[in-house]
Parts: structure tokens; C-alpha cells; sequence
């Protein structure tokens, strides 16, 4: 357990940040039924997926990667207690029998913790739950399942009480220098997203910027005259510059990037046929890891304050670099450009963390599988490996008008760092000798 957590859980519980705006939702708002019964950790991963897809569902100041974390986290703990083969993340059961049911287990802590988090969906959430117990014979087994589940769940939640997340954005002041981030066209947002969150305790890591980058290039710079004349010619809008697939490119990956390795993670459990315990880590792994990924690519962008791309295109004039040319009309192919500072990019971090736990947990790089987007219904690209599949979302971020290839360059440093960290101090095999009977 981390220094900042051991700390964390001395506090006591005042309120508890919820991932949802709480209104009632149709059961179709939560993925609905499916014909052939699915793993629960992948159905429950499924089930929070499609609530923070859902308009008007997700509270726009906490970020859905931090609703992710904790109910995998809770999964993870309340299976192994019974499973026992991993260190636990949080929290350590003793007694728990062997024969508990795993099942049970991660289906009671999945639905503790997001009844939680998204009160507004109870009704939906309940009706998943009834059917997910369903699938579990009846027995001694399904019940202490069941409870060390809601028990483990319970925990968590305690724990991540006081994190921060329910804060309140820190006003923020756009510069006028050059470099300065600012609002950007068409729309001009008033307010960047989640000033506060690098404030936010981590899930993992021993602080938001132990894997703080150094800053990004200076705008006189030649790093930074290349990276700004490529986007220039391949992220404007209608670019005749990209080829229609590399516009194509910027246009799918357009979307909640940690999504889109859910969605991934999921098709490699399934083609693979992960048991529960194998899910339950496999997920628990990503999805600390994203959640910490997001409080360490804040961190930077908040210290760095870079301007986006369409704004640095459209005040050339004022960099003072001989090799860079403005265009006042300068727009990106997908429009709108996210509201915060550009360095690093957050398309770069995630990516390269989803693919550095797929490649740790399958124990290689290359396997076969397609993606769909979140933005454009009915697309798939194919890959041959995650790393494929990662530096083309990451570069996508170039085709679509959003980043400096410098921004993606220290981002994927960044997810791997952060991936890596979680990879060797959490959840980790125990080894024989270190199992304890009373556990």
C-alpha cells in the first residue's frame, strides 16, 4: 500500500464522489441483456460503459476513469480474497472460504459500488444485478460470495471517500503571451475541464507528478517549427495533405480514448476465454492504471500550460520563429478541439498504458483483433498488435488537429511509466511461501 493511502485511509468518510448525475434511467441505458451469458467482470465493465455513454449521465467535473478504477479495484480485491493467487490492491479478508463463489463475489462488488457512485440508475442496476446472480447456482457459495463482495466493495469506497474528485474546479486564467493556453475556436469554452484534478489522491502512484515530464519544446525551436508545420498541413480541416485514411484515422479514434481499451480488453478476454480471476486483474490493472494516467497527464498540462495547436496556428505571428506561418482561419478536422492545455496528449497517454498492461498480462505483443469507435457507429479498423493498435490512436491525435507530435512523443513515455508502475507494485502473483492459511 502507498504512503499517500495509508495516510488516506485514516481519514473519515464526509461524502462520497459520485461518477453519475443521479436521475432515473430506462434499463436500456446500462447495455440491456445479452443472449449467452458473458463473464460477469466483462458484463459489469460493460454495464459502466454504456451508463457513462448515456447524455447527460456523467458529472462533467469527475472524471469516468476514477468510476472505472474503483469498481474494478473492488472486483479485484473481493475475487482474489477468494482466489488468492495475487497480492491484494486495498483490502486483505481473512477466513474467506475457497469455495466462495467468484462469481458472486464480483457481480455483489461491482453493484455496490456503482449503486454508489450512479444512485440514478438503481433501478437499472438492480435489474442487472438480478440477472447476473442468476447465472450462479444457488448455494452457500453464491451467498458468502455475494457478501464478501458487498463487504470488499464497502471498503473501497471508504477509502476513495475523501480523494478529492468531488472539489471544485480551480478558476482558471487564460494567458495572452505566445505558447500561453487559451480559449480556442469555434466555441471558445469559458472554462478549461478538470483544473482540479491533479489534486486528486491517486490510485497507484505516490503523488500526480512522480512522472512529470520536462517541459515542452521552446516555440523558437526547430523541435518546435516541425512539429507545428505538420499538424498545420495534416490536422487542418479538408486537409489535402492526409490521405483519406489518415483523415479517416482522426476522425475514429475522436472519442474517450479509455473506452476504446476497455472495449479492446474486453475482446481479448473473450477470444481467450479469461476466467474470472483473470478478468478481474486484467481490468483492475488497466483501469488503475488510466485513472492514474489522467491525475499525471493533468498534473502536466496544468504546470505547462501549452496552447492547442489551432490557436498556436492561428498566432504564428507572435512566436518569434521565422519558420512558422499563421493562418487566421486555421480550423482541425474534427472541429472542436478539448478544453484543456495540449502538452502532453492524453490520446498518447492512455494508449501507451493500454497496450504496456495487454502486452504484460497476455505476455506478448501480437494478436489479431478489431476495434470500433466511439464516435463513428458501425467503423472498425483491424490491428495484428496492441502496439499497432496504440501508435495509431496516438497518431491520430495529429490527423485530427489536436496535438504536436511532440505532445504525443512524451505522452506515450508518460502511460508507460505510469503502467509500469502499477505493473510492478500492484497486484503482483504471491508466492507459495508467502500465502497465509488465515487469510
Amino acid at each position: 500500500m502507498s504512503k499517500i493511502f495509508i495516510a488516506f485511509a485514516l481519514l473519515s468518510a464526509t461524502f462520497l464522489g459520485t461518477v453519475c448525475n443521479s436521475y432515473p434511467a430506462s434499463p436500456q441505458a446500462a447495455g440491456g441483456s445479452s443472449a449467452q451469458p458473458v463473464n460477469p467482470v466483462v458484463q459489469w465493465n460493460r454495464t459502466l460503459l454504456s451508463i457513462v455513454r448515456t447524455p447527460g449521465a456523467q458529472s462533467p467535473t469527475v472524471h469516468p476513469t476514477r468510476g472505472f478504477a474503483i469498481m474494478h479495484a473492488a472486483i479485484y480485491d473481493a475475487v482474489n480474497a477468494i482466489d488468492r493467487a495475487h497480492r491484494p490492491y486495498l483490502v486483505r479478508l481473512n477466513g474467506v472460504p475457497r469455495s466462495a463463489s467468484q462469481d458472486a463475489a464480483a457481480v455483489a462488488a461491482a453493484h455496490q459500488v456503482l449503486l454508489a457512485l450512479c444512485p440514478g440508475f438503481k433501478s437499472t442496476l438492480d435489474a442487472e444485478f438480478q440477472q447476473s446472480l442468476a447465472q450462479i447456482p444457488e448455494g452457500h457459495e453464491k451467498i458468502e460470495g455475494i457478501r464478501i463482495g458487498q463487504t470488499v466493495a464497502d471498503r473501497i469506497l471508504a477509502l476513495r471517500s475523501n480523494d478529492g474528485s468531488n472539489a471544485q474546479l480551480i478558476p482558471y486564467v487564460f494567458g495572452t503571451a505566445a505558447g500561453d493556453y487559451q480559449s480556442t475556436p469555434p466555441n471558445f469554452p469559458p472554462q478549461p475541464q478538470f483544473t482540479h484534478w491533479s489534486r486528486v489522491t491517486p490510485f497507484a502512484l505516490q503523488s500526480a507528478h512522480q512522472f512529470r515530464p520536462g517541459p515542452p519544446p521552446a516555440l523558437i525551436t526547430d523541435s518546435y517549427s516541425n512539429a507545428f508545420n505538420q499538424i498545420k498541413s495534416l490536422g487542418i480541416a479538408d486537409s489535402t495533405t492526409a490521405t483519406s485514411d489518415e483523415a479517416l484515422t482522426g476522425r475514429f479514434w475522436n472519442g474517450a480514448i479509455q473506452n476504446y481499451w476497455n472495449e479492446i480488453s474486453q475482446t481479448l478476454s473473450l477470444n481467450n476465454n479469461l476466467t474470472t480471476a483473470q478478468n478481474a486483474r486484467l481490468f483492475a490493472l488497466l483501469n488503475l492504471s488510466f485513472a492514474d494516467d489522467v491525475i499525471a497527464f493533468y498534473d502536466a498540462k496544468y504546470t505547462y500550460n501549452l496552447w492547442r495547436p489551432v490557436t498556436a496556428i492561428r498566432a504564428a505571428d507572435s512566436d518569434n520563429n521565422p519558420e512558422t506561418a499563421a493562418d487566421p482561419n486555421w480550423l482541425p478536422e474534427v472541429g472542436k478541439t478539448a478544453p484543456d492545455p495540449s502538452y502532453p496528449g492524453a490520446h498518447a497517454v492512455i494508449s501507451a498504458a493500454g497496450a504496456e498492461v495487454l502486452i504484460s498480462f497476455f505476455e506478448r505483443d501480437r494478436f489479431e483483433f478489431n476495434v470500433t469507435s466511439e464516435v463513428l457507429p458501425g467503423v472498425e479498423r483491424s490491428f495484428t498488435s496492441f502496439s499497432s493498435a496504440a501508435e495509431e490512436a496516438t497518431l491520430s491525435r495529429i490527423f485530427a488537429g489536436q496535438h504536436f507530435r511532440f505532445d504525443l512523443t512524451t505522452g506515450q513515455r508518460l502511460g508507460r511509466e505510469v503502467a509500469d508502475f502499477v505493473l510492478d507494485n500492484f497486484l503482483t502473483p504471491v508466492h507459495r511461501e508467502d500465502e497465509s492459511d488465515d487469510r
